[in-house]
């Protein structure tokens, strides 16, 4: 797994990511970036109507489609780049998050209008949909392409298997109740007691994960950001020198042994593996979204690398640097970041929290994903039959909770390479219909100023 990784996560997919993102965002004249502040109007509910066509609110799409970045990638990801690819690897994190502010508005723009109905008329959004709509039919290969890709892309494994590990090493090893050394038996039970949660989430349809996700998210998240300010806090003044380690050590690799080529690699995965932009998983949520509006929910859905990335992995990296623990331990993984707050918290304080706070991430994660992989398995066998994928979802939560990190990760890092290839492809084909788009929307907002200026 980890070498097939290795191979699709060469030059041609970091260029197709990161320079397509940068097409995006000069395409576009920055349009994405220039209105921030009517996307935060739009996430608020102001434009909201509940006869749209769709199934959730700006808000719940964008809570959906943050539960399945913000998590593991935030905690367990931002730990295995540097753990592997040094912290020059975090600045490259950042460059796919600003690219990906552009490339998320033009794929969630087109995954509202592309819209296509499934098997049983039902009103979908996701790559396959945008491609089979927007595209000829030569292109359909495309779509069960990535279809095929997603069905491994969204599985739970990374998700189940670093709460396990977190819950293990953090909270039942230190409290004597699992040998560190023999702990089959409690990965297997505690993964079969979390395939029973997430299934009485997850038979309840996307409206019950919007409903849950847009409760849970916005809660932890301002818990955990609260615990990461108080850290940095505490370290005030050595924060700017680590931020300019980060950017000095991003072209110069002296903590990596693979060169800035490998140390690129490992944060522009990462980066992809935490925000998603150009992998196509969030499209499927955004496409649920109750609008008739697709560029609104373009300017919702850039919004996610920006808090996701920008925000949230920064402050996890600051944590992991500024404690130290990047260099006194060889822990990886979620594991690796719990420490770091354990440095600074008295007692267990900050580890219990951190394990606490990854077991709503990587649930509310869990929840999402079984979503995405239904909407695709729909796609190829009907969506009369999609319901199968709950059972083979949950059966994965159990097994992923006793494989190897490196296993889940090579997996799922090559699962997202396969998607975002047919997913950047459609993109850029109907690009100029995005623009399109764009400049009839941003005209009638601007007019819509002007007149009330005018007032």
């Amino acid at each position: 797994m980890q070498a097939l990784s290795a191979f699709l996560w060469g030059p041609p997919l970091i260029t197709l990511l990161v320079g397509g993102g940068v097409f995006f965002a000069i395409y576009s004249r920055m349009r994405p970036y220039r209105y921030f502040g009517h996307a935060i109007a739009i996430l608020r509910g102001k434009y909201d109507d509940k006869h749209d066509p769709g199934d959730i609110t700006h808000m719940q799409a964008l809570s959906a489609a943050l539960s399945g970045t913000l998590g593991l990638g935030n905690i367990a990801g931002v730990a295995v780049a540097i753990a592997l690819g040094g912290p020059g690897a975090v600045f490259w994190m950042w460059v796919t998050a600003v690219v990906g502010v552009a490339t998320k508005f033009f794929t969630c723009t087109l995954s509202i209008m592309y819209r296509g109905k499934d098997s049983n008329g039902n009103l979908q959004g996701g790559p396959m949909y945008i491609i089979r709509e927007g595209l000829s039919r030569r292109w359909r290969w495309l779509a069960v392409f990535f279809c095929l890709a997603g069905l491994v892309g969204t599985l739970p494994i990374v998700q189940i298997n670093q709460l396990t590990q977190i819950m293990r090493d953090i909270v039942f090893v230190p409290a004597g109740i699992v040998d560190p050394d023999n702990h089959f038996s409690f990965d297997l039970l505690f993964g079969m007691t979390m395939g029973v949660l997430v299934a009485g989430v997850i038979f309840g349809g996307i409206q019950r994960v919007g409903y849950v996700a847009a409760r849970l998210v916005p809660a932890m998240v301002l818990l955990y950001m609260t615990l990461t300010l108080i850290v940095l806090g505490n370290h005030l003044p050595e924060l700017t020198g680590y931020l300019l380690f980060i950017v000095r050590d991003a072209f110069t690799a002296e903590s990596v042994g693979g060169g800035v080529m490998g140390m690129i690699t490992i944060g522009v995965m990462r980066g992809a593996f935490s925000n998603e932009a150009g992998v196509g998983t969030e499209v499927m949520a955004h496409g649920a979204a109750k609008t008739k509006e697709p560029v609104r929910e373009g300017l919702i859905a850039m919004m996610g690398p920006v808090i996701d990335t920008l925000i949230v992995c920064t402050c996890t990296a600051l944590v992991i640097l500024v404690t130290g623990v990047w260099e006194s331990t060889e822990a990886n993984g979620v594991t690796l970041t719990a420490m770091a707050f354990g440095e600074v918290f008295p007692g267990r304080f900050g580890a219990y929290v951190i394990a606490f706070i990854v077991l709503v991430f990587a649930t509310s994660t869990m929840f999402t994903f079984w979503y995405y992989g239904a909407k695709c398995l729909g796609y190829l066998i009907g969506a009369g039959r999609q319901h199968v994928y709950k059972y083979f979802y949950v059966v994965l939560v159990v097994l992923g909770a006793v494989v190897s990190l490196e296993a889940v990760f090579g997996l799922l890092d090559s699962a997202y390479a396969l998607m975002a290839f047919p997913t950047m492809t459609a993109t850029l084909l109907l690009a100029p219909k995005v623009i399109a788009a764009a400049r009839d929307y941003f005209a009638r907002v601007d007019a819509e100023k002007a007149d009330r200026a005018n007032e």
